[in-house]
């Protein structure tokens, strides 16, 4: 995450620390990575369940068109399932489950960790030395009713401050970053582990909390789907504040003049 531009007695910006650049490219690259592998998981079988049990002749709560296994009339042929019913479900799927995503759920775990082993560091350091308290809390003025209201629509009409390497948090930008990082991350986490059987079985009342594998599974998709969200909002608002100074910023650690 982002940090915001400091100022000390003297007046001049404290720029973000060669320390948080690192870990910010690093959890870019890890949520980067596991979005991708996800994607390449999900389009094996794009169905979404609640409960414990979900396959192929579980109806789902939604199936997702993002593959050509979505629906099964796209399948290719039909095939006995059980010896007393034919052709329920395919047996010869466009994408084999089981065969073909296994390089994308290890690297999908290995992600997840260089992705745990970043952030948690850098949640540790910010709790410890104040920096969420001092910058993510909004202050009071900042969660008054008419604060609010004129910074939502400056969002609106995309009036948006510029930037000398990370402005100032406003109401609206604290509460997201508050959302995603002890919301939406710790979620992604939590049910992703929620569904590694290892884990599972040392630990069986994750699943009991998420209602079971498949619920699990649901709220991880739905958790990604907010965080990518909160990524495409974030690089819209990087390029409306400045990009250039932006990224000299995150990346150099130095000032730009525009």
């Amino acid at each position: 995450m982002d940090q915001p531009i400091q100022t000390s007695n003297a007046g001049r910006p404290i720029l973000h620390t060669r320390w948080v650049r690192i870990s910010h490219w690093l959890i870019t690259l890890g949520f980067l990575t596991l979005a991708y592998t996800g994607v390449m998981i999900l389009m094996v079988h794009p169905r979404l369940y609640w409960g414990e049990v979900g396959n192929d002749l579980t109806k789902p709560i939604v199936e997702l068109p993002i593959s050509r296994n979505y629906q099964h009339n796209g399948w290719q042929s039909k095939g006995v399932v059980f010896l007393d019913n034919a052709g329920l479900i395919s047996s010869n799927r466009t994408y084999d489950i089981f065969n073909q995503n296994g390089w994308g759920r290890s690297l999908h775990f290995l992600a997840g960790w260089v992705l745990v082993t970043t952030g948690l560091p850098y949640l540790l350091f910010g709790i410890i030395s104040g920096h969420f308290r001092r910058n993510l809390l909004p202050s009071r003025a900042q969660i008054s009713q008419s604060s609010i209201r004129l910074e939502i629509q400056n969002h609106l009409r995309f009036r948006i401050p510029r930037a000398n390497g990370g402005p100032a948090y406003g109401f609206l930008q604290k509460s997201t970053y508050v959302g995603v990082i002890f919301i939406g991350l710790p979620m992604m986490f939590i049910t992703g582990i929620a569904m590694a059987p290892a884990v599972t079985a040392a630990f069986p009342f994750l699943l009991d909390v998420f209602g079971g594998y498949q619920s699990a599974r649901t709220i991880h998709f739905l958790s990604f789907i907010v965080l990518v969200v909160f990524l495409i909002m974030h690089i819209v608002m990087i390029i409306a504040s400045g990009f250039r100074a932006q990224m000299r910023g995150m990346t150099l650690g130095v000032k730009h003049e525009e």
